[in-house]
């Protein structure tokens, strides 16, 4: 428990995990109105769209109107995500409202890499080569890695530890090729097959290559470990995380009927907190976040403490009944 962090940074993915997934047709109003209720609660970075096809990914038809629509926060970093030039230069436009961030991405599953980009793991790599040469005409930084299926596929099977380990190095040495530091390097349960042990495997093995390297975990709820994972992740001194509001998302590619559901950020702050680690985010403000996403999509989502509350009010409650004593 030594190496455990004493603050976390949360990247709110919610808005865009959440409404790429969703069935039906969500409002963009409502998806505005989440991100600016969102913003006010101390999250420091929410993910609000994603630059795709919407051929390929109906609920985010609307994202250049969702990114138009919300209010900037100061202190608080918008972003997007995009999976090719075409979307990079949508993104690029909204430079006053957008952080414009570059990011890598190998996968540690060859299968799912031919069913989310089409593409064998040659073309996956020599396009970073070609990513990171738009960035920089671009004047973009490139400050993430990412590995996707780190962990398991459903495709696939279980993923070797070395790969995902001989990938983070790669990533790392394309960057270096063209003078970029990656900030930090995500690595993706995206089909949900993590455990607390495995968390540990994979965690401990690219620390262990690589010591002074940020990591940053995506997690899934899919079969209700997310928090689990996330708390063995913190035992491992992981201090960055993706979370959705209410445990909204999950991947359209990688399977699962539904929403797969991401580790839900509201939860993930309650744990953080009553362990001592500090998230910056008001947790009764999150919870009201977390009910309005549920009614924006119109059906229970999985979070648990947006049900049970937080504990707070009942310590204010026994120390005013006097309790304790």
């Amino acid at each position: 428990m030594s190496d455990l962090p004493t603050s976390v940074y949360l990247n709110e993915e919610g808005p865009r995990e959440g409404f790429q997934i969703e069935a039906a047709t969500i409002p963009t109003a409502r998806k505005i109105e989440l991100v600016d209720r969102l913003a006010q609660t101390g999250l420091r970075h929410i993910q609000v769209a994603s630059f795709v096809n919407p051929r390929a990914v109906p609920g985010m038809a609307d994202a250049d109107a969702v990114v138009q629509g919300f209010r900037p926060v100061p202190g608080v970093e918008f972003t997007a995500l995009w999976l090719n030039q075409k979307g990079f230069q949508r993104a690029l436009g909204y430079r006053d409202r957008l952080a414009i961030n570059g990011s890598l991405n190998l996968y540690a599953s060859d299968a799912f890499l031919m069913r989310n980009q089409n593409r064998v793991p040659g073309q996956q790599r020599a396009a970073q080569h070609e990513l990171i040469a738009m960035y920089q005409a671009a004047g973009v930084r490139v400050k993430r890695g990412f590995i996707s299926a780190a962990f398991g596929c459903n495709y696939e099977g279980d993923i070797p530890v070395a790969r995902v380990v001989r990938q983070v190095g790669e990533l790392l040495e394309i960057a270096a090729e063209h003078g970029e530091s990656i900030d930090h390097m995500g690595l993706g349960d995206t089909m949900a097959w993590a455990t607390p042990e495995s968390i540990r495997r994979v965690v401990g093995a690219v620390r262990e290559a690589h010591p002074d390297l940020t990591i940053l975990l995506h997690l899934h709820d899919t079969r209700g470990l997310g928090i689990a994972n996330a708390y063995a992740g913190l035992q491992m001194g992981v201090r960055m995380f993706d979370s959705a509001v209410a445990g909204l998302g999950g991947c359209p590619f990688a399977g699962h009927k539904g929403a797969a559901g991401n580790v839900c950020t509201e939860d993930l702050v309650f744990m953080c907190e009553e362990m001592g680690i500090a998230t910056g985010v008001d947790l009764d403000a999150l919870i009201d976040c977390a009910r309005l996403a549920e009614d924006v999509v119109g059906h229970p989502l999985p979070g648990a403490v947006m049900r049970g509350g937080g504990l707070a009010r009942f310590r204010t409650a026994s120390r005013a009944a006097g309790g304790g004593r």
